[in-house]
């Protein structure tokens, strides 16, 4: 059984990607039952859409892996904190587990709708934490 640390890191691979096609470099993958069901990351320049965000690319891509919009079962991992709107479509799917890397003080769920995750949603923050937040500045830093 992978641990946390190893699907963050699959989630950096997504990250990595977005950077590369010129996207804020945000990754996402789903897990369920012990395996990858979703791999994404950003796509708002690419698919000119603001609400094309690497966490609602994998919430769509796991329902279509499982056949039903729920994701009771699934854990998603994302390299940064959700923002409030990706945080309503986590709810939506009732992701069992959240676990993501880097916080977000300015656009992350957690200022603005702290409530927002479905209830039962368990959430884990801070994993590769400095490698998530690593990648977001050097981005940004080059973007300068």
């Amino acid at each position: 059984m992978a641990d946390d640390n190893f699907y963050m890191k699959q989630a950096l691979v997504e990250a990595q990607r977005a950077a590369e096609a010129g996207e804020v470099p945000v990754g996402a993958v789903v897990v369920c039952r012990d395996r990858i069901i979703a791999r994404a990351h950003n796509l708002t320049e690419t698919l000119n859409d603001v609400t094309a965000h690497a966490e609602m690319q994998a919430v769509t891509a796991a329902a279509n892996a499982l056949g039903g919009k729920y994701l009771n079962d699934c854990t998603l991992y994302v390299t940064v904190e959700p923002c409030v709107m990706c945080a309503g479509a986590i709810a939506w799917a009732q992701v069992r587990r959240l676990v993501f890397g880097a916080g977000d003080e300015k656009r992350g769920y957690r200022k603005y709708a702290p409530d927002s995750l479905h209830p039962k949603t368990e959430v884990l923050t801070g994993v590769m934490a400095d490698e998530c937040a690593g990648l977001m500045k050097d981005f940004f830093k080059k973007k300068r």
